[in-house]
C-alpha cells in the first residue's frame, strides 16, 4: 500500500442555526425541530492513518491536548470509524488525530463535524466506496447533525434535524463569533428549554418561511431580522452572561445576533467582511466572551484535502 493511502486528511465546518424552532418534548425524550443549518469557514481538521488499533487524539492548533472531548470508545469520530468498519468489514484499525478549531461544547456541532470527518477519511482509507445516500443514513444513526456536517452549505433539517432538504442560495454571510468562557451541554439546554416551557412557555421563534424568504431575497438586514432560536433563551437561563455579549455584538454594530444552536456560542451578523473585522475588534475589547473569531458562509461539508 502506498504512503498516500495509509493516510487521509479531512476538513469539516462548523456550523450555525439561522433558525431553530424546537417543538415539545416528545414520549420518546426527543424534540421535533424544524432548523435552516448554515455552514461556515471554522474547520476541524482529521488526519486518519491505519493502525494496530482504534484510537482517537484531540489537540489544538498549536498541539496542546483540548480539555473536555470524550476520549477512546466514547468520542464520536472514534465511533463512526468502528461503525463504519464493522458494516464494510474494514481493512484495519485506525488512528484518528483531530486538530480542533470548533470550540467544545460550544453549539457548532464539532463533535458532529468530526464524526462526519471520520467517515469520510475512513471511507477514503479502506477503500470502501460507500454510496452518499447510506453514508449519510449512518450519520443520522451516530447524531442528528452528523448529516448536515456531511452535506454543508445551508439546509433545513427537520425531524431531529437529522432530514435535510438543501437551501439554494448564492449569499454569502459574515459573521462574527463569541467563544463562550465555558461550554454548555446541548441535554442540558433542552431540559432547561423545557422547564421554562412548563413555567410559563417563552416566546417561539416563527416558522422557516421567513428566513428562506429572507435568503431567496439576497438581503442581509432581512436575514438578520429573521434570526431566531427557541433554546437561546434557556442558554441564557443557564449562562446569563451570555446576553451582555448578545448586547455588546449589536452594539459594536452588527445586523443581528443569535446563540448559536445549544451555546454559549454567539453568533453576529454582519453586512461585510469589512464590517465583520470592525465588530470583531470591538467586541473583543468588552471583555465579555473568551475570545472571537471571524467567519463566513456557507461552505462545502467534510472534504478530503490530502
Amino acid at each position: 500500500m502506498s504512503r498516500s493511502t495509509q493516510e487521509v486528511r479531512v476538513r469539516v465546518p462548523a456550523k450555525i442555526n439561522l433558525l431553530l424552532a424546537v417543538g415539545d418534548l416528545r414520549p420518546d425524550g426527543y424534540h421535533d425541530l424544524v432548523t435552516v443549518f448554515h455552514a461556515v469557514d471554522l474547520f476541524d481538521e482529521l488526519v486518519v492513518r491505519l493502525a494496530d488499533r482504534h484510537s482517537v487524539r484531540t489537540v489544538s492548533p498549536g498541539s496542546k491536548a483540548v480539555a473536555g472531548v470524550p476520549a477512546g470508545a466514547r468520542n464520536l469520530a472514534g465511533m463512526a470509524a468502528r461503525r463504519l468498519a464493522k458494516e464494510y468489514r474494514a481493512t484495519g484499525p485506525v488512528a484518528i488525530e483531530i486538530t480542533k478549531q470548533i470550540p467544545v461544547a460550544g453549539g457548532m456541532a464539532g463533535g458532529s463535524a468530526d464524526a462526519a470527518g471520520a467517515l469520510v477519511a475512513c471511507d477514503r482509507l479502506w477503500g470502501t466506496d460507500v454510496p452518499r445516500d447510506r453514508l449519510a443514513a449512518i450519520a443520522a444513526e451516530l447524531g442528528s447533525d452528523v448529516p448536515f456536517a456531511l452535506r454543508g452549505g445551508t439546509a433545513v433539517g427537520t425531524g431531529r434535524g437529522n432530514l435535510l432538504s438543501p437551501v439554494l442560495t448564492r449569499m454569502q454571510l459574515h459573521w462574527v463569533l463569541g467563544l463562550g468562557h465555558e461550554g454548555l451541554l446541548t441535554p442540558a439546554v433542552f431540559g432547561e428549554l423545557d422547564r421554562l416551557r412548563a413555567a410559563g412557555d417563552p416566546p417561539r421563534v416563527p416558522g422557516v418561511e421567513d428566513m428562506l424568504s429572507a435568503l431567496a431575497s439576497h438581503d442581509v438586514h432581512r436575514v438578520a431580522a429573521a434570526l431566531g432560536n427557541d433554546l437561546q433563551a434557556a442558554a441564557i437561563s443557564l449562562q446569563p452572561g451570555l446576553r451582555r455579549t448578545l448586547q455588546a455584538g449589536l452594539q459594536a454594530g452588527a445586523l443581528g445576533g443569535i446563540v448559536s444552536g445549544s451555546g454559549p456560542t454567539t453568533a453576529f451578523l454582519c453586512e461585510s467582511a469589512q464590517a465583520a473585522a470592525d465588530v470583531a475588534t470591538e467586541l473583543a475589547g468588552t471583555g465579555t466572551c473568551r475570545s472571537v473569531r471571524v467567519a463566513s458562509g456557507p461552505v462545502p461539508g467534510a472534504r478530503v484535502i490530502g
